[in-house]
């Protein structure tokens, strides 16, 4: 189990990404309103799909204009094509990483958290 390395991008100039190679289940820390966000990096030979999932999310969650939805299985990227990097704003999915987070599905993906 690895915690996904968190990347300051503050300040001036270039700066060096620390990637965490994602194992079986992983974890990770969000802070809310932070402008957070999470890059993964599928070098692997096929595709993946990494579910998101915090411990806290709620199994009845009220959206407005489409009614109640359970976000307690968490949140799937979908597949993830080998070579392909994907990036999720935070923010965009905050209501699935409430509690403890555990990152699922996404062996050999190199992932890593970019803060401002």
């Amino acid at each position: 189990m690895a915690v996904i390395a968190r990347n300051s991008l503050s300040g001036q100039g270039a700066r060096t990404i620390t990637r965490t190679t994602m194992t079986s289940s992983d974890t990770m820390t969000y802070i809310e309103g932070a402008g957070e966000i999470l890059v993964l990096s599928n070098d692997t030979g096929g595709a993946l799909t990494v579910v998101i999932d915090g411990d806290g999310a709620s199994a009845a969650f009220p959206v407005a204009g489409v009614g109640t939805v359970n976000l307690s299985a968490g949140y799937s990227t979908g597949a993830i094509g080998a070579g392909v990097t994907v990036a999720i704003p935070l923010d965009t999915i905050r209501e699935y990483l409430r509690g403890t987070i555990a990152l699922t599905g996404g062996t050999g993906i190199k992932a890593s958290i970019l803060t401002a």
